[in-house]
């Protein structure tokens, strides 16, 4: 099976769809649909903005303006050697972009590595936030070390692990969608290649070969905390996650938030690609329809806002 074709004419698309701007010294590139009140999305990893494709038209029809940007290291951005790659520094390229792109006063949605990078963001632009929606992220990085970090120690390259279309296929197909009918081959290997870029992953690697020293930066309760903060906050989770499970990961972003529930669709990592009329609705302050949410005590799979 021939993936790059499909997979190099779907980023031929994505980049048409947006446009490169430089923030902090730092080439990227940010796609954006819709009018009205800007949704930053800020994406995880190894992905990029391609993450939110499926998100941004949703926003659009419910009158909201959608922002995904790479971060340095991945996507369509520059990953240049000498950037700082902490989640502190992706943080201070967050703001930059913000400031690049004219955003004064924007909702916020972040997953997965993009949501320490988020708190970040909001710790240099707290009066910008508007309302805080959390996808699959941590509240403060694992002491125990990522897959990726072990792969940084060993080498600067991604070498045939990272390279390789199978990985990608039991990476998305395994661990990322619960609809499999929700992503096609070549969306996964447009995931591939944007991932890999023109470095072979090193920009990838960099990042979590600074993962031990972001760890310094301890919680992010203090941007969360819904009896703290201005903004609404809201936490949505993948009941059958592998990678951030719901009653790990999940428990504590619920109890950092103080929130007395959060959402739980039907959904594995990477909910932009089979929750994404959920996920607008829910910044667009639509409510699930059925179920109203898991306590502390009630983390159980079920699906809401007619996912699944």
């Amino acid at each position: 099976m021939t993936l790059d074709g499909g997979g190099r004419a779907l980023i031929d698309a994505h980049r048409a769809a947006g446009e490169t701007f430089t923030a902090g010294g730092v080439g990227s590139f940010v796609r954006a649909e819709g009018e009205g009140t800007p949704v930053v999305l800020v994406h995880g990893l190894p992905v990029s903005s391609y993450v939110y494709r499926k998100v941004l038209p949703e926003l659009a029809d419910r009158g909201l303006r959608g922002v995904a940007f790479d971060l340095p290291g991945m996507g369509l951005a520059d990953r240049p050697v000498s950037f700082d790659y902490r989640i502190s520094g992706l943080g201070e390229f967050a703001a930059a972009a913000v400031d690049a792109l004219g955003l004064t006063s924007f909702h916020l949605v972040v997953h997965d590595a993009g949501g320490p990078v988020g708190f970040e963001l909001i710790r240099r632009r707290p009066e910008a936030i508007r309302s805080l929606t959390i996808l699959d992220t941590m509240v403060e990085i694992p002491e125990r070390p990522f897959p990726g970090e072990v792969w940084a120690h060993l080498t600067g390259r991604a070498g045939p692990i990272l390279r390789s279309p199978r990985l990608w296929q039991q990476l998305m197909r395994r661990v990322g969608v619960a609809d499999q009918s929700a992503l096609t081959d070549a969306e996964i290997d447009a995931h591939r290649l944007l991932g890999l870029g023109d470095d072979d992953a090193a920009g990838y690697l960099r990042i979590m070969s600074a993962v031990a020293r972001s760890r310094l930066a301890g919680s992010y309760a203090d941007v969360v905390d819904t009896r703290r903060v201005p903004y609404p906050v809201q936490v949505l989770w993948g009941a059958s996650d592998p990678i951030l499970r719901l009653k790990g990961h999940g428990l504590a972003m619920l109890e950092a938030t103080g929130l007395p529930t959060l959402q739980v669709t039907r959904g594995r990592h990477y909910l932009q690609e089979d929750n994404a009329a959920l996920i607008a609705s829910m910044v667009a302050g639509g409510r699930c329809s059925g179920e109203q949410g898991a306590t502390p005590h009630e983390l159980e799979d079920f699906s809401c806002g007619g996912v699944g």
